[in-house]
């Protein structure tokens, strides 16, 4: 019974950390990744989530982006390899 219950407290905080590492993201693409952020960027829940984790570790080392590269490296500054990973489960293809 201990395991299964460590295994849910984990699980928790996996799902609250996935929403936590999102939720900066979402007030320019949307709750699900749906929107073009400030009609410029690509929808993101098109994309594959591979896709997703290199997008935002090119924008963390600069490596990657167009017109708003600036704004993005300032935004993804702060995330873990851990939390880009769960940002990619929670909206990539």
């Amino acid at each position: 019974m201990k395991k299964v219950l460590v295994f849910l407290a984990v699980l928790g905080l996996s799902t609250a950390a996935m929403a936590d590492a999102y939720a900066k993201c979402a007030g320019c693409h949307g709750a699900n990744g749906e929107k073009k952020a400030l009609g410029k960027s690509k929808v993101i829940s098109d994309m594959s989530k591979a896709d997703i984790v290199a997008a935002l570790k090119g924008y963390k080392d600069g490596s990657y982006g167009g017109p708003m590269k600036g704004l993005m490296k300032g935004q993804v500054a702060s995330l873990s390899d851990a939390d880009m990973t769960a940002i990619a489960e929670k909206i990539g293809k």
